[in-house]
């Protein structure tokens, strides 16, 4: 299988999404107007379906598209800052073949990581409302079902880690308390995946020393030590 959506329908129903009039003229307007140095791209300007290796043990969560980054590229994290902050760290800690992520063709592959997100259209000012993220979540929730040999999550920041935990209350599960901290762990009871929440590699978190290259490294060196001996 081809390293994008882990479904081909669950694919097109992602791409095609329009439940949501906020989310689908922004993404749209940024994709008209675009930025100067990406004058001659045309634009993604749709929703994000999640990408990586339908095998992944791992599986990554963060927020949304970036504006010039995925809605640009058409592939989540890839075009930008926050991308390319991670695909260097999944590249060190052997997640990733190579460092760098610019194109939906550029040759990236990732071994046991799969990547989504919370909100699949990039939102205004980087917030998501509450029915925008309820309206995505089902698409989470099946690919989550998709990884049938799903071992652990990363939660990309304090909105992914509420939306992951929001799935599995939802199914009645009962949770231990979870609280938001960079390198926490957390095992959510028999029979589900461990938990790692970390900052998201946002410019705000990266370029202000919130979250450095060493702070990450240490969350996918947890996530090689958590996960099952081959």
């Amino acid at each position: 299988m081809e390293q994008s959506s882990l479904n081909p329908d669950l694919e097109q129903r992602i791409i095609s999404c329009r439940l949501c009039p906020r989310l689908v003229a922004w993404r749209e307007e940024v994709a008209r107007k675009k930025r100067r140095a990406y004058a001659k791209w045309e634009y993604w300007g749709k929703p994000i379906p999640g990408f990586g290796d339908p095998q992944a043990r791992v599986l990554v969560v963060g927020l949304a598209p970036g504006a010039h980054g995925a809605n640009r590229t058409g592939r989540i994290f890839t075009g930008d800052d926050s991308g390319d902050f991670l695909f260097r760290a999944l590249h060190r800690a052997e997640f990733a073949n190579q460092p760098h992520s610019t194109h939906r063709e550029d040759g990236l592959r990732l071994s046991d990581i799969y990547i989504s997100a919370v909100c699949r259209c990039v939102p205004p000012d980087n917030k998501p409302t509450p029915i925008e993220l309820a309206n995505c979540r089902p698409f989470l929730v099946e690919e989550i079902g998709y990884l049938t040999r799903l071992e652990g999550i990363v939660a990309l920041g304090r909105i992914a880690l509420d939306g992951v935990l929001k799935i599995y209350r939802d199914r009645g599960i009962p949770l231990p308390p979870v609280v938001f901290a960079h390198g926490a762990v957390y095992s959510l009871g028999s029979g589900l995946p461990w938990l790692i929440t970390s900052y998201h590699p946002s410019r705000q978190n990266t370029q202000t020393g919130r979250l450095t290259e060493v702070m990450f490294d240490q969350i996918w060196s947890k996530v090689n030590e958590l996960l099952t001996p081959r």
